[in-house]
């Protein structure tokens, strides 16, 4: 199942090769957080519907509430997906960048065998890589010291 969503993932990713925007742009913003390196291979690609795979199998394993739910963005791997009216909220982009570093730490099946298997057991609200995420975006917004997020996704994980 999880090599059928990483194929599917790639297929999308390549998809909208052409519409991706590197975060490199938010080098100022995010400065002292995110590495510039790290900005550079970061992409996001605004979207009129968040793209997600919706497999049978997927609402078989019980993440139904997942697919079905109305996110403002997602990310596969390096690159992440937002809705129009979210693409100049910072908050949004610093919160997928979180998930590009889990990403990255994890490796792909690793990253999706972990929260998958977090949002069946606790839900999508209670996993702790979104947690994470949350976190780390509350304390960005409100004017946090500085972290090196790769860095610290990479001790935390």
């Amino acid at each position: 199942m999880l090599k059928k969503i990483e194929q599917w993932i790639d297929k999308t990713n390549t998809y909208y090769t052409s519409q991706r925007v590197c975060c490199s742009q938010f080098k100022n913003e995010f400065s002292d957080f995110y590495p510039l390196d790290f900005l550079s291979n970061s992409f996001y690609v605004v979207v009129d519907k968040i793209p997600k795979p919706d497999f049978d199998e997927l609402h078989s394993m019980g993440v139904s509430d997942f697919i079905d739910m109305d996110a403002a963005g997602i990310t596969y791997k390096n690159t992440y997906y937002v809705l129009p009216h979210m693409q100049d909220n910072l908050r949004v982009h610093f919160h997928e960048l979180v998930h590009v570093a889990q990403w990255g730490e994890l490796g792909s099946i690793a990253f999706m065998q972990r929260y998958l298997s977090e949002i069946q057991q606790l839900g999508y609200h209670n996993a702790p890589l979104e947690l994470m995420a949350y976190e780390l975006d509350a304390h960005f917004t409100h004017a946090g010291e500085g972290i090196n997020i790769p860095r610290h996704v990479a001790n935390t994980l």
